[in-house]
């Protein structure tokens, strides 16, 4: 493999091997439809790699699509929307955004892919109050099995299968997305040493703390063992670190997160009034390429017994280090739309990553998951990191159906059977 080809293939996810049998980095949606009609004509399977933060596992053989190169991001202030090409990523969208006091629906990591992350859901900072990046997609261009790129908008079948569905129907080129008028909040992070607080408790009072915020505030509660080495910061190293993350656009926030203020001593308190272009800084997601596993259970109610449970599971002495995120939902991410993005009605996201290999993580988690059993609903295709040859519970069995009808009419081929990469 020459240079110029390894740097099509690298990847923020390390842990899969990229193997195409053809890689194709692409410019325009033309190149695509070529790409698309080369992979039909050789009866050969498509992979698409934006950004790689997603990737679901390793690509042997096949046509593999790299899209980084189109990377054109436009705004209109006016009409409070942008267009977005596939190869776009979230920290783009929004420096493109904030001169004109808007905000995409973005996710916490402002490297991960923009189109790919919003065809899974796009669970973003302000989900809660504004809903899924996929409810707010005005249109989409996208090319097909058959080789014809498609313009696509609300009110078509494909529309509803593309937004939530996976990766399965075609290589979405370009995105319209609605932005909202967002200027500044109130953000940042809250966290306590688990050697000094106890995380069970912590995480119960997080849970009735919930109940009480408005939907404006979205927040998600962590827990990782972070391991004694002389490159994390001295607060950090060799520390059990529980806390609670959180996004709000109201005027309130150090009254409302008094409660958790009091819970015990703080081992770092970043919550403050932020411009919208610091919003990455609220979680401070890592930023360089490593391997990682894992995934997700979408929950209709959060049981604190069975959570804790699964805290001590995946804590200090688990073997692995294994980072535990739980994602609070509802408000507007409850609300109807006209896309496939499934379990509406759950409650909390639990979220399970680990660093060691696929093996050692399936053995490590998939116990933990069993004890969230009793409350799952579902899982979320875009935290299935390494998992995405398991497709059970990814969408309920009526979604799954119309998904299933959709491939066979747009993709009868099955040349899309692999997924997107974030």
């Amino acid at each position: 493999m020459n240079t110029s080809t390894h740097d099509e293939v690298s990847s923020f996810q390390t842990g899969f091997a990229l193997r195409p049998d053809h890689m194709v980095p692409v410019r325009s949606s033309e190149d695509v439809v070529a790409a698309v009609r080369l992979a039909a004509d050789a009866r050969l399977p498509v992979s698409v790699l934006a950004t790689g933060h997603g990737l679901p596992g390793a690509v042997e053989g096949g046509v593999l699509v790299g899209t980084r190169h189109m990377d054109r991001v436009t705004v209109d202030a006016r009409a409070r929307t942008a267009r977005v090409q596939a190869g776009v990523r979230w920290r783009d969208v929004v420096a493109a955004a904030v001169p004109h006091g808007l905000a995409p629906l973005n996710g916490s990591a402002p490297g991960v892919g923009a189109v790919s992350s919003t065809l899974g859901g796009g669970l973003g900072i302000l989900a809660r109050e504004f809903g899924y990046a996929a409810d707010h997609v005005r249109s989409l261009d996208v090319v097909t099995g058959d080789g014809e790129l498609r313009h696509v908008t609300e009110g078509s079948e494909l529309y509803w299968g593309l937004l939530g569905g996976g990766h399965h129907l075609g290589v979405v080129t370009e995105l319209e997305i609605g932005l909202v008028p967002v200027r500044t909040l109130y953000g940042g992070s809250l966290a306590f040493d688990g050697g000094e607080v106890a995380p069970r408790a912590l995480l119960r009072a997080y849970e009735e703390w919930t109940r009480t915020v408005p939907s404006t505030l979205t927040s998600s509660f962590a827990a990782v063992p972070y391991p004694d080495l002389p490159a994390l910061p001295p607060q950090l190293r060799g520390r059990y670190v529980v806390s609670v993350r959180v996004a709000y656009t109201g005027t309130d926030g150090d009254r409302l997160l008094a409660p958790l203020r009091e819970f015990g001593p703080v081992l770092a308190d970043s919550l403050r009034e932020m411009p919208y272009a610091d919003s990455h800084t609220i979680h401070s997601d890592p930023d360089v390429p490593h391997s990682y596993y894992g995934d997700s259970a979408v929950l209709s109610a959060l049981d604190v017994e069975r959570a804790g449970e699964l805290l001590e599971r995946t804590g200090p002495d688990a073997g692995a280090m294994v980072v535990v995120q739980i994602n609070h939902l509802g408000g507007a991410l409850a609300r109807p739309a006209p896309n496939s993005v499934p379990y509406r009605e759950g409650r909390f996201l639990v979220r399970l990553l680990t660093m060691g290999g696929r093996q050692q993580a399936r053995a490590l988690l998939d116990p933990a998951f069993e004890l969230l059993a009793p409350d799952t609903l579902g899982r979320s295709v875009n935290f299935a990191f390494g998992a995405g040859d398991r497709t059970e519970g990814l969408h309920d069995p009526e979604t799954r159906k119309r998904l299933a009808e959709l491939e066979s009419r747009y993709d009868p081929a099955s040349l899309f059977r692999r997924s997107v990469s974030a």
